[in-house]
This record gives structure tokens, C-alpha cells and sequence, in this order.
């Protein structure tokens, strides 16, 4: 079996796949600061909890875009897997190439979306991945990673709202049932999650102008994208495992060039 991992900024998002299918899921924060006994034993542990053997895990392959906690966790996967990890870095084989001044900015996570939305969907594809930041990448139909943006993430965009503003609390992420809100609490969720909508809109109708490309369809992945998903015509497609796919699916492609 395959264990996949995506290390964000916020969380750690692994799954293990058997062949194709993915047998289990789960998440760690990221925050917490964690050394490579702790991340071995907890990684250990949450695989059992899935009703997993660890000992079946055959292989690993991890994204990462938080570099400080890469020795503590490529540590734990050494030491208590026995495996040498595959790491998402230049160089690696993908299936898509990056049309970038300086490819090797481009966020493991980008790419691993990219891969994944290119494969499973075809091009020409807008992935957007609604995350600790927004970001949205159009890949051509011939597997040309062209370019992207990067924008505030609904969380962080809502956690600076009730950060800066005193008298302003923390809500949850919701489509309130107005627009016209009554109190404040509603209001912040109408400016949330339709300020949101409106960016997605506006960005995906910008890309599609300037590019060109007829015919794009749009794929989104990420916590909070099924919220937006609802409220907006602009995204085709929303799927919440695309991360791992990719992780999958690239792994499989490094196999077959060895």
C-alpha cells in the first residue's frame, strides 16, 4: 500500500491507497510543533485506528509546502516505516510541464493538483484549491502548466476579520440565509462566503478572457470549496481527494521511469 501525505500549512493531509482505491484518510495539524518519535507514533496509531497495518505500507510519497518541519517528519517515515520517502521537488517526474520564469517556486501542492486534475479530468483544466491560501492554475490542453494566482484562503481572509476588529467574533464558515443581514454575525458570513464567490467568478472569467481557451472546464478541491461549489456556476467539478490522487498518481509515474 501507499502512503500519501500533503503537508500544508494548516494541516497534514495523508491517506493510504491500495492500488487505485483509497482504503483510509486522515489529518494532523500542522502547527503543533512535533518530533519524529511523535509523528511516527501518531501516524502509526491513526493508520490502526483505519483498521490498517502499517506494516503493509510498501511505499511514501509527500508533498510539502512548510520546509521546517520536513527533517522531524522525513525522520519519523524513515525510522518507523523503514521506507526513504518520495519527495515532490524539481526534477520529479509529473506528466505536465511548468511554463514558469522560475519553475522551482511553484508550490508542491500546485503541482500535485495540477497532475492530478490533468489526468483524472483532462485539459484544458482550471484547478483551484481552496486552502490556507486560494490559488487557481490553468493547465492547457496539452499538459502546459501556464500560470496561475494566488489569493487570501476563506479562513485566513475570516481570521484577519475577527482579528483586526475587535468587536467582531469568530463565526462559522456558512451561506447564511440572507444577504440582507439583520445582525452582525450573519452579515460576516453573507460577506464571507459571497465575497468569496464573487473572487472565484471574477478570476476564473479573467482567465478564461485573457487565455483565450474556449471550452475550460473547472475543477476545485479544498475544505471549504464544497461551500463555494454550491453558491456559484463558475466551478464544474468538486473534488475533495484530488490532492491525494495526484500524490497518487505521480508516484505511480516514478515507478514506471525507473
Amino acid at each position: 500500500m501507499l502512503l500519501a501525505i500533503d503537508v500544508g500549512n494548516t494541516n497534514i493531509t495523508c491517506a493510504v491507497f491500495d492500488g487505485k482505491t483509497m482504503a483510509a484518510s486522515f489529518r494532523i495539524t500542522t502547527k503543533l510543533p512535533r518530533t519524529s518519535d511523535e509523528y511516527g507514533m501518531l501516524m502509526h496509531n491513526l493508520i490502526e485506528r483505519n483498521k490498517l497495518d502499517p506494516k503493509d505500507i510498501e511505499a511514501i510519497v509527500v508533498a510539502s509546502v512548510v520546509p521546517k518541519i520536513m527533517y522531524s517528519l522525513t525522520s519519523a517515515l524513515i525510522k518507523y516505516f523503514e521506507i526513504q520517502p518520495v519527495l515532490i521537488e524539481p526534477g520529479i517526474k509529473t506528466g505536465i510541464r511548468l511554463d514558469f520564469d522560475n519553475p522551482k517556486q511553484v508550490g508542491a501542492d500546485r503541482i500535485v493538483d495540477a497532475v492530478a486534475a490533468y489526468e483524472i479530468y483532462g485539459g484544458p483544466v482550471i484547478v483551484i484549491d481552496f486552502g490556507t491560501a486560494t490559488t487557481y492554475d490553468l493547465i492547457t490542453e496539452s499538459g502546459v502548466f501556464v500560470g496561475g494566482v494566488t489569493a487570501p484562503g476563506i479562513q485566513t481572509s475570516a481570521q484577519a476579520l475577527w482579528d483586526a476588529a475587535a468587536k467582531l467574533p469568530e463565526v462559522e464558515i456558512k451561506k447564511p440565509k440572507t444577504i440582507l443581514a439583520k445582525d452582525t454575525i450573519t452579515s460576516m458570513q453573507a460577506g464571507i462566503v459571497f465575497g468569496q464567490v464573487g473572487q472565484t467568478e471574477a478570476i476564473i472569467s479573467e482567465i478564461k478572457r485573457e487565455s483565450g481557451i474556449k471550452d475550460i472546464k473547472t475543477v476545485a478541491t479544498g475544505g471549504l470549496g464544497a461551500v463555494i461549489k454550491e453558491e456559484t456556476r463558475s466551478i464544474d467539478i468538486y473534488d475533495p481527494a484530488l490532492t491525494m490522487q495526484g500524490l497518487r498518481i505521480i508516484y505511480e509515474k516514478q515507478k514506471k521511469h525507473k
